[in-house]
């Protein structure tokens, strides 16, 4: 038997009822806004949450209970990004993501709003909707917060069997949770790289200060009468303590990269005067590969760039293109146009060649690919540096190659005007050579470790004139300081009773020595310690393993001009170290 119209009516009835409470109970908040923006269904996860009371809510416009006009910045930032999913939702007929909600309530307080507000005092007040929050990697909170909590709201249609926009259903999908599991992660992962890097630190301070010793002796021996054998030991000893050297230096570049701190000096950089510098430095290498090259292209154009780091770069790519080459090969330097107006700088090579698939890997950080079959030494940290180098001068790196036939390694700057040409000092004489300055020179070395002091003391025989006080406490330094009156002071930064950088502003200010000129000789390579350290007035940092001719050249600009008058002398900017010309290669 059918059903009469009264029972179907009844029974229609019962279902919309049994329907809105299945909505109320769904665990979710959740709101129903039909096509003209009023609120017709809450759940009561949404009220219990939002501390709102249904009445407050249904049947009234959404703009009525959520103003736009709230005092609140938050409020309105959220309002309009409200506003906006809603005007795409009833556009577009297609459900709309809103960004990640946030809320913070004082200690103490309640649960903070839910969704797009709340209705305390009859007026609703957004969350903050600009994406913040640890998922946005936006701020994480804080201490004087008791509770933050964060929603993912999205407007979802609901149309009819026409497809016309019959309600549209608000939902605040709680991710408190995902959240904060998310900013414990990022905080882990700080605190993870923070251990990284400073465990990076301390290894390179502690093996600068042996390969100092290695290197430094090792260059002394090279210099001396050696027989055929034992300057060939001398030779090897010196390649691995300069390979360990560059090592180090690459593994804390790529630190300072990876954490933003690389320091740069950009200026304009005459592209030829870079590529010519970098072809002489690798010359000893290709004579020992037998790969000719090629001359400098004749180039007019400046690129904008970190002179040191761009030569920097140049070399890695050119010794890689003698590296991998063949006897007999040959490797040059080219100049063009590279991506949006962009000057192209191309490292050209004529060696086997590296197969299509293995270009993607080439940059990645300890990737060799088969250099270690082929008994290429290295430890696949340069072409990493190489695209951190140039990425952070606005640049960028990247190669071509034909398996057989050779490769391209480009590198793409920035054009830059011309700059003036700065003064350069002429000096013939090399460096390395014995020779006296116009008169007695006193240095005082503060060291403590005695291979250091008796390095510096037999590299200064080269320069008979100049006479070293040892010193290995800062309070000896300062009273053998009052007592000789230097012309030079060399300090190390890590001493037993005191900081290199206490002692160094105590020598400054003491009027004995504030005008003394102070070389830091240190195996401490941050960046930031030696920014401010010469800029606290010390006239130069030389980092440890120190090279033998950059010493020297150091120590000449200093001492090697007219005798200090009584005020002492005054300072020698880096600058006029810089504009020496670079004596010959030693042997390696």
């Amino acid at each position: 038997m059918g059903k009469t119209a009264k029972e179907t009516q009844h029974g229609q009835a019962g279902s919309a009822a049994d329907f809105q409470v299945l909505f109320e109970s769904v665990p979710g908040m959740c709101l129903v806004l039909d096509p003209d923006l009023r609120i017709v269904a809450v759940s009561d996860t949404y009220l219990r949450n939002s501390q709102a009371a249904r009445a407050d809510l249904a049947g009234r416009c959404i703009w009525e209970v959520f103003p736009e006009d709230s005092d609140d910045p938050s409020h309105g930032g959220g309002m309009v990004g409200l506003r906006a999913s809603l005007d795409r939702v009833c556009r577009d007929r297609v459900p709309d993501t809103m960004a990640v909600q946030r809320r913070s309530i004082p200690g103490g307080g309640s649960r903070p709003d839910i969704g797009p507000g709340s209705a305390a005092d009859g007026r609703a007040g957004s969350w903050a909707g600009n994406g913040a929050g640890p998922a946005a990697g936006g701020p994480v909170p804080g201490p004087g917060w008791a509770e933050d909590e964060y929603v993912r709201p999205v407007n979802i249609p609901v149309l009819s069997p026409g497809g016309e926009l019959r309600y549209i259903i608000h939902w605040a999908e709680d991710i408190t949770s995902a959240t904060m599991e998310l900013a414990d992660a990022h905080r882990a992962r700080l605190a993870a790289e923070e251990a990284r890097d400073e465990f990076i630190y301390r290894v390179s301070h502690e093996l600068r200060t042996p390969i100092n010793t290695i290197l430094g002796f090792g260059e002394l021996l090279s210099l001396g009468e050696l027989p055929g054998e034992h300057r060939d030991w001398a030779t090897m000893m010196l390649k691995a303590a300069r390979n360990l050297a560059t090592f180090l230096d690459d593994v804390l570049d790529i630190s300072r990269a990876n954490r933003r701190k690389l320091s740069l000096a950009i200026e304009p950089v005459s592209v030829r005067h870079v590529i010519a510098d970098a072809l002489e430095l690798v010359r000893p290498l290709a004579i020992s590969y037998g790969v000719r090259l090629d001359p400098p292209p004749q180039t007019r154009r400046y690129v904008s760039a970190d002179p040191q780091r761009l030569r920097q770069v140049l070399l890695n790519l050119l010794s890689n293109a003698i590296k991998y080459n063949h006897p007999a090969g040959r490797a040059s330097v080219t100049v063009g146009t590279g991506s949006q107006g962009l000057l192209r700088i191309n490292v050209i090579d004529t060696g086997r060649g590296i197969a299509e698939y293995d270009i993607s890997q080439l940059f990645v950080p300890f990737q060799r690919l088969d250099a270690a079959n082929a008994g290429v030494e290295g430890a696949g940290l340069g072409l990493t540096l190489c695209r951190q180098l140039i990425e952070a001068m606005g640049g960028a790196v990247g190669a071509t190659s034909t398996a057989g036939e050779g490769s391209i390694f480009w590198v793409d700057l920035p054009v830059a005007k011309p700059a003036a040409p700065a003064p350069q000092v002429v000096d013939g004489e090399s460096v390395l050579t014995t020779r006296a300055y116009p008169a007695p020179r006193t240095v005082i070395y503060v060291e403590d470790m005695v291979e250091g002091l008796r390095l510096v003391e037999h590299i200064l025989r080269q320069r008979p004139s100049a006479r070293v006080i040892p010193a290995m406490l800062g309070g000896v330094a300062l009273d053998l300081a009052a007592e000789h009156h230097p012309d030079l002071i060399l300090l190390d930064l890590n001493l037993p009773d005191m900081s290199g950088e206490e002692l160094l502003y105590r020598f400054q200010a003491d009027p004995a020595t504030s005008g003394t000129p102070i070389v830091i000789i240190s195996a401490d390579a941050n960046a930031d310690r030696m920014e401010r350290l010469v800029a606290a007035g010390a006239v130069a940092y030389l980092t440890k393993p120190i090279s033998v001719r950059t010493f020297l050249q150091t120590i000449d600009g200093l001492l090697a001009g007219p005798a200090p008058d009584a005020a002492g002398p005054g300072r020698v900017e880096q600058a006029e170290l810089d504009a020496q010309p670079a004596p010959p290669p030693l042997p390696d």
